[in-house]
């Protein structure tokens, strides 16, 4: 079946334009008026309305969706008529209106007026104390005047109109690598109001062949003898009907002629298929899959159940007798044939087959015969025409799942005329597609045309995979809708549409109760496949899928379905009649977003035919979306005047959204202004309308706006108190399309000043006129020539809110900026702005303005006549500080730069106004010279004459090329910032007062230090201080700011650093300050402070610790600092006035820091610490381990034994009174921990008692060295005096054991206490055994003097002891187990260590050994002593002859030795002792030399275990006698050594040979070896 040919070539964009439906479709919204008359639109809606509600309160389900549609809720309003936003808080100061960057810190006016002289002259307005300040009265030159309105940010956030879910993404993911990824949820997203797919039951079709009155009719089908049709084909011109049989026989059929039989195709007999020479069919194998190609009616292809598929081509002919049938086999293998590898075939079939269709453009494919077959292996596609050709093969692709369900379909597009040119590849021609599924996998694959060189030979295809998807679970079926939209039939039968091109899910449903037709016809087939299908094999399925494939088609761009009791149509819904659907719905608002989005392109447009190409899309669209909206606005109108309170008016305000969002998408903003507006202003809800309206206009979608709206859009906007958003509005919109005089008025009215503003300076380019009615509202305070005395006038929010505007307006305009949104002027607008205000301000007298028709303004109208600068005055004395502020801005911009140049440059090329050329001639001295003459303190107080003294300060070291100021006026701005009014101003004027400086250098410096000082100016102090090196103030002053006073460590550390160029004199000023101040350095930071004084100023100590009588713990934390720094040299920093406070330190470390005591003690001197000094605190901490240290230090060794032994018994005294207490209480588990604290307190005092019996042997020994006669008699009679020190401490060790082990019983049980019992038993028994595993090791190791310790004789002496105490040995039976524990722990210590000495001797004597017998090479042959040849070529004396005789020698003492052994001699020990080979001359030599010979020979005589030395004689002069051969391989003979030793010469290169008695190797001293050399 051809389903993709002519009639759907154009595609989706074709059916678009011509389609009949949609036609017939489009004039549905004026049906109104056909069917009733001059009925409007709207009835229709509310009919169908009605009707839904007074059926049913529930919607029914429509068409196919498996979810009901859900009205959307409408959004909750916040104000009465619908609007989003509330009345806003009216800010609680003026100032929040103003600044963008909010302060939190007093004001001056929380200050007391400091004003010199009590002044009675009142500070300007805003600055008086008790009254709501505009600004912040501290810092006012650091910020920016900044508006609230600007261009880049918006007050409130646009609102975003709801979306229908059913526009969102969909509720079931079908696709893995889909690009549109779906919602989460399957049922929280509603099916759209409209038929995805309309379905159509073909009624008579269904009636004739599924019904009984069909079968009574027609009688029941039958088959003829080819047995029952298994597959079917109709031609393209439909006038043929092919049918395959299942004995493998084909028949075609002409409609009109079915009489017989058009053409006939047998399958094989069985005696052909023996010797076969023509192709077909297997005997009795069903057709599975038949086709024509192209529109011929006797060229056809089929394909067979297995695996097989021929080509059949009949010749023309007189009736079907004449005609011949021509069959090629161009898939598979017969049966009988034998496999070409040997291997069994895998059982096959064809899954999917279809021949290309011929589209409506000629194609080099039309003439191919072009065949696309699917195996459960192979994709192949093959030519038929001329001859069959195999043109394609691809394997199934392994993203396939393993052990999936086996299913394979595939699907031709034909190349087709474009009416638009395909935007990627430029060319009016489509490309012949495939798409072709293997299991859950789909493959588009394009097919090229690539033009051959030579004309007269056919182009070659190229076929090439483009896109590639995946899905949830197998794909049965797939079909073309267009050239763009795919669809596809899944295993569990839902329909997923795919655009081709992105391979997007657009659609989505289920088609379960349609009952698809489906039957297994493979699975017999391939039963052995699946059967011995191998799990760990991913490569094959693991079930075969039934087929679909008969029973899904596409033709025309509608779906054809095929279920067991019918046969329906269907057709995708396009986007009219999804429109309609909403409509008719009663859901306008999402036709109208439905519409834009079609319009706008974001819908799928491919999907619901919309065409591709914008414009063509926008014509058909836009007419539309108009239609939708006037319909809307009448029956959402017409309803709220039939029901007005049902009317929800948040659907009214999601109406005027969709149409905002229409109307500015296809650009027609007249319709919402001439019509969308009249219907909310005729239906009272032109608030909801112009709410919508703001944000657009704030973005500036919308600048443009009628008079008539403008006007309602004030007066709604002031009417609930939103003039602030009102203000943003118009400082938004396009002042050329305003009506200047409405919008002045109402901004007057409504004193909207910053859109009045805008208004002048936009509109009109005026921007005198806003700063004369900014200043109108200060007239009234000036009527009597002074401020009136009201206290509560800021509160009025003429002057606390709008007058306040006049200084962010000057601040913008003075930097060049539009009020208030922020956006830059045109350089000339700018350079006009500018002028006009400075000429404004600064001229001096009274302007008339407008100068035409205007009359001069006034500042003190009552007064007959006006000061002068009546505009610069007024303005002080309302808020000095913000105008002030706003000129420091203005002094930042080049305006005021090159004044003169630019008047001139200005005039030369036209007249310019008196107003601009005196504001061009404006400059930065003019602004202060006026400044300080009408700022004088007899008209102003202090509160604002400061801001003036800073101004001028900051600004001089900014701009000093364009500022001069004489030093009286200085000297008067730095008095003036002394005397700063109020404690909140001091950091200002203090900066001030360092910037001033910076650049002004006063000549009586000293007459302002008093000035500085009482002003708390330590900043200014400290570098005048630092540059007159008054380096004694200058740490003072460090004391006296009670800011950042530590850095007063880094001053002094500069000042007394070595190379700081200090003098004595103020090194010693230094000193006596930190002197005074000792105690404050060390209460800031004592670390520090010691660090500092132990660096540079060591003497001082003592006086920084008396400075601190009562305070210990500083005085330990200093001490600490200088005695043990973390990071330093132990000898750089000892110094010795150290050494006083060593004691000091120690008693406090006691205190601090107990446990570092012994530690410390050990590393000090004896002769720092005096015993009587430290021990009473040692004692009274608890600290005696250190105390031991130190008495063994001083030498009363047996005091100290008896210190620690009275401390051991303590704590058995605590341990044995804290488990005597458990037998009270019986609270077994709160002892433990202790218990285990107090062994390990034993632990550590027995070692410490080690340590006194070790460290004290070397010196008992030396003892026992100088009196050889009492050792003697102490050996027999008494102990050694170390030998009692050990004997004290285990007889100690052994009582503490005993005692406590019978303590520890008590814990022994089956509770948790018990579980402990037999831990803390190892752990009191160790104390013994570390005992004696320590006087093993003191008896056993050597030393280098002859001690007499002995472990018998202590052991004795203790048990001696022992049995005095307790006669029953059975009580030292744990002792001596404790005992022998130990020598076995020694004796396999000890063995170990033996076995590795002996490994490494072992390891060093085998090198030792190689090393010696490789003997050392002679450097050269010759000696260094006479110069004559020693060796070698050209010897003198017979070295052969003398070798020889050597040789004989030797082989006649062997002789000897050898009967010698055969003689019976007995040996000596295991072997015979090595008597070295030498002559007598030889030994002589070697008693003589005092080296080590080495053998040069490698190739000595081995059988008697010795090397063969070679005889030497020969090689030199025989009165020469032996060779000496050195370390550094240097050769002598031994008598011209010793003749240069013994006269004292040197070598020739400058060396002196002098043989020492004794050679270290390890050193490199030269080793002497005296050998007869013969060879090297």
């Amino acid at each position: 079946m051809s389903s993709s040919s002519v009639d759907n070539d154009s595609g989706a964009e074709e059916e678009t334009i011509n389609g009949d439906a949609i036609d017939r479709r489009q004039d549905v919204l004026a049906h109104g008026e056909r069917e009733n008359g001059n009925k409007p639109v709207e009835g229709r809606i509310v009919e169908l309305l009605q009707e839904e509600r007074e059926g049913s309160l529930t919607p029914q389900q429509v068409g196919n969706g498996t979810n009901r549609y859900k009205t959307i809720g409408a959004l909750e309003s916040a104000s009465e008529d619908g609007s989003l936003d509330t009345l806003p808080r009216r800010p609680a100061s003026p100032i929040e209106s103003l600044m963008s960057i909010p302060d939190d810190s007093p004001s001056v006016q929380g200050s007391v007026l400091s004003s010199p002289g009590g002044s009675s002259i009142l500070p300007s307005l805003a600055s008086r104390p008790g009254l709501g300040s505009p600004t912040p009265s501290f810092r006012p030159f650091d910020r920016r005047f900044q508006s609230r309105i600007s261009s880049s940010t918006l007050s409130i956030p646009r609102p975003v109109s709801p979306t229908p879910a059913y526009l969102k993404g969909h509720g079931r993911q079908v696709s893995a690598t889909s690009t549109l990824l779906p919602e989460s949820g399957d049922t929280d997203t509603p099916s759209p109001p409209w038929e995805v797919v309309r379905w159509t039951k073909l009624k008579k079709l269904n009636g004739q062949a599924f019904s009984e009155v069909g079968k009574r009719s027609f009688g029941v089908p039958t088959s003829i003898e080819s047995g029952a049709i298994t597959s079917i084909a109709i031609s393209a011109d439909h006038l043929i009907v092919a049918g395959g049989h299942a004995n493998g026989s084909i028949f075609t059929w002409e409609i009109a002629k079915a009489a017989r039989p058009f053409l006939h195709i047998p399958s094989l007999q069985a005696s052909q298929m023996v010797n076969r020479s023509v192709d077909g069919h297997i005997p009795n194998v069903a057709i599975r899959h038949l086709g024509f190609l192209g529109t011929r009616h006797t060229a056809l292809v089929s394909a067979d159940d297995r695996g097989m598929a021929f080509s059949h081509l009949a010749t023309r002919g007189m009736g079907a007798v004449a005609r011949v049938v021509r069959t090629t086999r161009i898939l598979g293998r017969y049966p009988n044939d034998t496999s070409t590898s040997g291997k069994p075939r895998k059982p096959s079939t064809v899954l999917a087959f279809a021949p290309l269709p011929l589209g409506n453009v000629e194609r080099s494919t039309d003439t191919l015969g072009l065949t696309a077959m699917l195996t459960p292996y192979l994709l192949v596609i093959v030519s038929t025409t001329p001859v069959a050709q195999t043109q394609h093969k691809a394997a199934r692709p392994k993203e396939v799942a393993a052990h999936s369900a086996m299913s394979g379909c595939l699907a031709w597009f034909p190349a087709v005329k474009l009416k638009v040119k395909d935007p990627k590849t430029g060319s009016d021609v489509s490309k012949v597609k495939l798409v072709y599924c293997w299991s859950n996998v789909l493959t588009v694959l394009d097919v090229d045309e690539i033009e051959s060189p030579d004309k007269d030979k056919p182009p070659s295809l190229s076929f090439k995979p483009r896109s590639r998807w995946k899905a949830e679970e197998a794909i049965v079926a797939v079909q073309w809708l267009s050239r763009s939209v795919l669809t596809v039939l899944t295993i569990t039968q839902r329909l997923i549409i795919l655009e081709d091109g992105t391979m997007r899910m657009t659609e989505a449903f289920d088609l379960v109760h349609k009952h698809i037709y489906h039957q297994d016809l493979f699975s017999k087939q391939l039963h052995n496949l699946v059967e011995q299908l191998d799990e760990e094999d991913p490569s094959m399925h693991g079930v075969v899928a039934d087929a679909f494939y008969m029973s899904f088609k596409a033709y025309k761009g509608r779906m054809f379905l095929l279920g067991f009791n019918d046969v329906s149509v269907g057709s995708l819904s396009n986007w009219a009649d999804r429109l309609i659907a909403l409509m008719e719905d009663g859901d306008y608002i999402g036709a109208i977003q439905l519409a834009t989005s079609y319009y706008t392109g974001d819908a799928d447009k491919l999907t619901i035919g919309l065409p591709e190409d914008t414009s063509l899309r926008h014509s058909m669209v836009q007419d539309k979306l108009v239609e939708i909206m006037t319909a809307s606005l009448k029956f959402a109108f017409s309803q709220r005047q039939k029901q007005p309170k049902v009317v929800d008016l948040g659907h009214l305000k999601d109406l005027a959204e969709a149409c905002f969002e229409a109307c500015l998408s296809i650009g027609d903003i007249d319709f919402l202004f001439d019509e969308a507006y009249e219907w909310y202003e005729d239906g009272d809800s032109e608030g909801i309308f112009l709410e919508v309206l703001e944000p657009h206009i704030l973005e500036t979608r919308i600048t443009i706006v009628p008079p008539t709206v403008v006007k309602a859009m004030v007066t709604y906007f002031v009417s609930k108190g939103l003039e602030s958003r009102l203000e943003e509005m118009i400082c938004h919109m396009d002042t050329m399309t305003l009506d200047i005089d409405q919008v002045t008025t109402l901004c007057k009215q409504h004193n909207l000043y910053d859109a009045l503003i805008y208004v002048w300076n936009q509109a009109l380019h005026d921007y005198i006129t806003p700063l004369i009615d900014l200043l109108t509202l200060l007239v009234p305070l000036t009527q009597n020539g002074d401020y009136l005395a009201n206290g509560n006038v800021m509160e009025d929010p003429i002057f606390g809110v709008n007058a306040l505007k006049m200084f962010p307006y000057m601040s913008y305009t003075f930097t060049g900026r539009v009020y208030p949104t922020g956006d830059n002027l045109g350089d000339q607008v700018a350079l006009n702005a500018k002028a006009e205000l400075y000429w404004f301000i600064f001229s001096g007298r009274t302007i008339t303005w407008p100068k035409t028709t205007g009359k001069s303004f006034l500042t003190q109208p009552s007064q007959e006549h006006e000061p002068s600068f009546p505009y610069l005055r007024i303005i002080l004395k309302f808020d000095a500080p913000s105008f002030l502020s706003a000129l420091n801005e203005a002094f930042e911009d080049s305006f005021l730069n090159d004044t003169p140049e630019r008047a001139v440059n200005g005039g030369s090329n036209r007249n310019m106004s008196e107003e601009h050329i005196f504001g061009l001639s404006v400059n930065r001295q003019y602004i202060v010279t006026i400044l300080l003459e009408v700022m004088n303190t007899n008209e102003f107080a202090s509160e604002d004459t400061i801001y003036l003294d800073m101004f001028i300060a900051r600004n001089l070291p900014k701009f000093p090329q364009y500022l001069l100021l004489s030093g009286t006026a200085l000297h008067k701005v730095l008095t003036g910032l002394c005397n700063y009014p109020g404690e909140d101003l001091a950091d200002d004027a203090q900066l001030s007062a360092e910037y001033l400086l910076s650049v002004y250098h006063p000549p009586d410096l000293a007459s302002l230090l008093p000035l500085f000082e009482k002003a708390g100016f330590y900043r200014v102090l400290k570098s005048t201080y630092k540059a007159e090196k008054q380096y004694s103030k200058l740490i003072q002053t460090y004391f006296e700011d009670p800011e950042n006073r530590e850095d007063v460590f880094d001053c002094i550390a500069d000042c007394l650093r070595p190379r700081s160029g200090l003098t004595k004199r103020q090194t010693r000023d230094v000193h006596e300050v930190m002197e005074a101040h000792a105690s404050d350095l060390i209460y800031l930071d004592a670390v520090k402070a010691a660090t500092i004084i132990d660096s540079y100023v060591p003497a001082l100590h003592r006086t920084f610790l008396e400075s601190l009588p009562n305070d210990t713990e500083l005085q330990y934390t200093y001490l600490h600092t200088i005695f043990e720094p973390k990071a330093r040299d132990a000898e750089d920093t000892k110094h010795s006035y150290h050494e006083e406070f060593t004691e000091r330190y120690v008693q406090l470390m006691c205190k601090f820091d107990s446990g570092h005591v012994s530690k410390y003690v050990e590393s000090v001197q004896a002769s720092d610490l005096r015993l009587e000094k430290v021990l009473p605190y040692m004692e009274e901490s608890g600290v005696v381990d250190a105390a031991v240290v130190l008495m063994a230090r001083d030498g009363q060794l047996r005091e100290a034994m008896n210190r620690l032994i009275q401390h051991l018994r303590k704590l058995e005294t605590t341990l044995l009174g804290l488990l005597s207490g458990l037998e009270e209480d019986m609270q077994s588990l709160s002892v433990v921990e202790p218990t285990r604290d107090l062994l390990e307190a034993l632990q550590k005092y027995t070692n410490v008692g080690i340590w006194l019996c070790q460290g004290q042997e070397k010196p008992q020994s030396m003892q026992s060295i100088t009196s050889p006669v009492r050792q003697k008699s102490s050996s027999k009679n008494e102990l050694l005096p170390d030998e009692v020190l050990w004997l004290d401490l285990i007889d100690v060790i052994v009582q503490i054991t005993r005692k406590l082990s019978a303590g520890l019983s008590e814990l022994e049980g089956p509770t948790s206490a018990g579980n402990d019992y037999d831990k803390l038993v190892a752990q009191l028994r160790t104390l013994v055994q570390r005992c004696f595993t320590a006087l093993l090791t003191s008896t056993s190791s050597p030393t280098p003097f002859s001690t007499n310790l002995s472990f018998l004789r202590i052991l004795r002496a203790f048990l001696t002891r022992a049995s005095v105490s307790s006669p029953n040995l059975s009580d030292l039976r744990a002792v001596l187990a404790s005992i022998f524990s130990a020598y076995a722990y020694e004796e396999s210590i000890l063995s170990l260590a033996n076995r590795l000495l002996e490994k490494d001797l072992f390891v060093n004597v085998k090198s030792a050994t190689a090393l010696r017998q490789r003997g050392w090479r002679p450097r050269g042959s010759t000696c260094e002593g006479c110069g004559r040849r020693v060796w070698g070529p050209g010897v003198s004396g017979d070295v052969f002859s003398r070798w020889e005789e050597r040789q004989e020698m030797d082989q006649k003492r062997r002789k000897e030795r050898r009967a010698e052994l055969a003689g019976g001699q007995v040996e000596r020990g295991k072997g015979r002792a090595h008597m070295r080979n030498l002559s007598k001359a030889s030994t002589i030599d070697m008693s003589k030399s005092r080296g080590k010979g080495v053998s040069t020979d490698s190739t000595g005589d081995m059988e008697g275990g010795q090397q063969t030395d070679i005889q030497g004689e020969n090689m030199a002069q025989p009165e020469l006698g032996p060779l000496v051969v050195l370390a550094c391989r240097h050769i002598y003979h031994e008598s011209c050594l010793e003749a240069m030793q013994s006269e004292g010469a040197t070598a020739p290169d400058g060396r002196e040979f002098l043989i020492p008695v004794e050679f270290d190797v390890a050193f490199g001293i030269f080793v002497l070896m005296k050998r007869d050399i013969a060879s090297s």
